[in-house]
């Protein structure tokens, strides 16, 4: 879906504001994260067309999804639907693994987070981040009665070929996650045949900005993008979610590692040598 096809989409805004308020605290299982969330923005004057970004922290924290783990490592193995890349770390430290979650999401340590967590657990991602986002916009949306609101959950992750990391989408409402630009035209008039932009995952690095990652601030607004802010409730104003992102199947042209790749070939070459003996 393209946000620059009109229709319900508002008109093109080239200005863009980011913030984090202050002032959430500690969230715990079981607290009511759209109240809190709600409260903490009742001062930030929500506009129609704003986007509220949270963490994926906090999502996990309200939601109970903070386990007790003496072994990081299993914790990790337990989220793990596919190994994509093993490399062994200096140290005595445990190996670096990349693998795909039960989200479909390849990241390191399959999202597991040791961090900003209590002694001797570890933070496991939302159950369906999708769903966290289509509640708290049901609740804000009703709370500061905006009709056109949306709301990503993110979480950090690294970059195939890039140093660093950033925030992405792991869970959309209310937003057109992505902007299919193919089939039109560049500025010189040149048809545009590959350009997909990933919206939910710029709203989402933009919030980081603004947030950064030791300050507490867990909540963002960013206004400007109100073009793909989507207007109503039920999968029509929901969207199409964060999990729409996900590039799987005949798409991922990387699903293992060079040295898992190559592992994988040699040890199909010997076989398919010993059937031949055979």
């Amino acid at each position: 879906m393209s946000a620059a096809d009109g229709g319900t989409h508002a008109a093109w805004d080239a200005h863009l504001e980011v913030w984090a308020p202050a002032g959430l605290g500690e969230v715990r299982p079981g607290d009511d994260l759209a109240t809190l969330v709600a409260d903490l923005l009742a001062g930030e004057a929500l506009a129609e067309g704003d986007v509220v970004v949270v963490t994926s922290k906090i999502v996990s924290k309200a939601e109970g999804r903070v386990v007790h783990a003496a072994d990081r490592e299993q914790a990790i193995t337990d989220e793990t639907v596919r190994v994509v890349a093993v490399r062994e770390r200096p140290g005595g430290l445990p190996p670096l693994r990349i693998v795909e979650n039960r989200l479909g999401l390849v990241m390191a340590a399959a999202g597991v987070d040791a961090s900003n967590t209590p002694e001797g657990t570890v933070l496991l991602l939302p159950e369906d981040p999708d769903a966290s986002a289509r509640a708290l916009r049901a609740a804000l949306r009703g709370r500061f009665g905006i009709d056109r609101l949306g709301v990503v959950v993110t979480d950090t992750a690294g970059r195939p070929w890039r140093d660093g990391l950033t925030d992405i989408a792991i869970g959309a409402a209310g937003v057109t996650v992505v902007d299919d630009l193919r089939g039109g035209a560049d500025t010189h008039g040149r048809e545009l045949s590959v350009t997909v932009a990933a919206v939910a995952d710029e709203v989402a690095a933009a919030s980081e900005l603004v947030r950064g990652k030791a300050t507490g601030r867990a909540v963002a607004v960013v206004r400007g993008v109100a073009r793909y802010v989507l207007a109503g409730d039920g999968p029509a104003g929901d969207g199409a979610g964060a999990r729409s992102l996900v590039r799987g199947g005949p798409d991922d042209l990387f699903r293992e590692g060079t040295a898992e790749a190559y592992a994988r070939g040699l040890a199909d070459g010997r076989a398919e040598a010993a059937r031949q003996e055979n």
